[in-house]
C-alpha cells in the first residue's frame, strides 16, 4: 500500500465529511463515546453500501485498509487545487 502525502490530515477530513454524509443519510449521530476505530468502520461500510467506494476483500478488512480507502475516497472528492493534495 502506497503512503499518501498528508494522509493523517486527509483521514481527518474524510471522517468529518463522512460524518456529515451519514447524518444526511439518516444516521442518528456518532456518540462521543464511539471510538475512532468504530467511526472509521461505520463510515467505510456506509460508503460501500452506497457504492461510493469499492469493498475490500473479506480477508483484507482491517482498520489500516479502511483508513486507506477513506483517504483515497476523500482525495477524489476534493478539488485538484486543494491544499491537502499538494
Amino acid at each position: 500500500m502506497k503512503k499518501i502525502k498528508n494522509q493523517n490530515q486527509l483521514l481527518k477530513k474524510a471522517l468529518f465529511v463522512g460524518e456529515k454524509y451519514a447524518l444526511n443519510r439518516g444516521y442518528k449521530h456518532f456518540d462521543p463515546t464511539d471510538s475512532h476505530k468504530q467511526k472509521i468502520e461505520a463510515i467505510y461500510r456506509l460508503l460501500v453500501q452506497d457504492k461510493l467506494i469499492q469493498p475490500l476483500a473479506g480477508d483484507q478488512e482491517n482498520e489500516l485498509n479502511f483508513k486507506h480507502k477513506l483517504v483515497i475516497w476523500i482525495s477524489k472528492q476534493l478539488p485538484a487545487d486543494h491544499e491537502l493534495l499538494k
